[in-house]
């Protein structure tokens, strides 16, 4: 069964995505492998070509030995701090880290993950990473507890959504908005709309029914509406679809 977490960004509002899975995240962290390894080799060529008559033989093979972690450590860095949680590994996935405060990753989180990478991964043939990931609720390795930060899947989460993708978007052109005083609301209030939709969808059961009443009834003084609906998810549907329509 595919896990989710909740995360509630800094504007408030509750976000629930899908946590990347082992075989995802294995083969971002193998693809990124092979990209250090690929820019290790053409540095390794670039230096020989450079300095290798000058350079001691001692000094030569501590530089082989210790450069591509300092490549792994320093490529990790680089990328999840320049795109925001994701190296190209993780692009290619389309996943990518998260805080779990709903904040994007900071220098000091992305340092953590790397410092801790080589116990996760590196050190330990990925045996540590892997048993994190497969026994902690929100599948988070070393480097992620410490961060305080997780994978999630960034595109083919169910959750995630923007307001264009709500419904079939209209114009006005092509409908009449039915409540003009949708106005009154905001995003935060149409995205609170759609996330209770979505989970009374996916969870039709009285707790989630109780949810859709209360909010109908939350509803109708800003919309100055008298008469209850009598198809609550339609009447939410529609002031959706009114929102996008008179505000785009």
């Amino acid at each position: 069964m595919q896990k989710t977490i909740e995360i509630t960004t800094t504007q408030n509002v509750t976000i629930e995505y899908e946590l990347a899975e082992l075989r995802e995240r294995m083969l971002a962290w193998l693809l990124d492998i092979v990209i250090v390894i690929m820019g290790y080799l053409l540095l390794l060529q670039l230096i020989q070509m450079v300095f290798g008559a000058l350079a001691d033989w001692g000094m030569w093979r501590m530089l082989v030995a210790i450069l591509p972690f300092v490549a792994f450590f320093l490529y990790h860095i680089f990328f999840e701090i320049w795109s925001i949680g994701q190296t190209p590994g993780k692009r290619a996935l389309n996943i990518r880290v998260v805080r779990l405060d709903g904040k994007d990753p900071e220098w000091s989180d992305v340092v953590i993950r790397s410092i801790l990478h080589m116990v996760d991964s590196l050190f330990s043939a990925g045996v540590i990473g892997i048993l994190f990931i497969k026994t902690t609720d929100k599948c988070q390795r070393l480097g992620d507890l410490a961060a305080h930060t997780t994978v999630v899947k960034i595109y083919s989460s169910r959750f995630r959504y923007l307001l264009k993708d709500i419904l079939n978007i209209s114009t006005l052109d092509n409908y009449q908005p039915v409540f003009p005083q949708v106005r009154n609301l905001n995003e935060q209030d149409m995205l609170f709309i759609k996330t209770v939709l979505t989970r009374r969808q996916r969870y039709p059961n009285q707790a989630h029914d109780e949810v859709v009443e209360d909010l109908v009834t939350h509803l109708m003084p800003i919309l100055g509406i008298e008469q209850r609906p009598l198809n609550r998810q339609d009447f939410l549907k529609t002031i959706l679809r009114d929102y996008i329509v008179l505000t785009r």
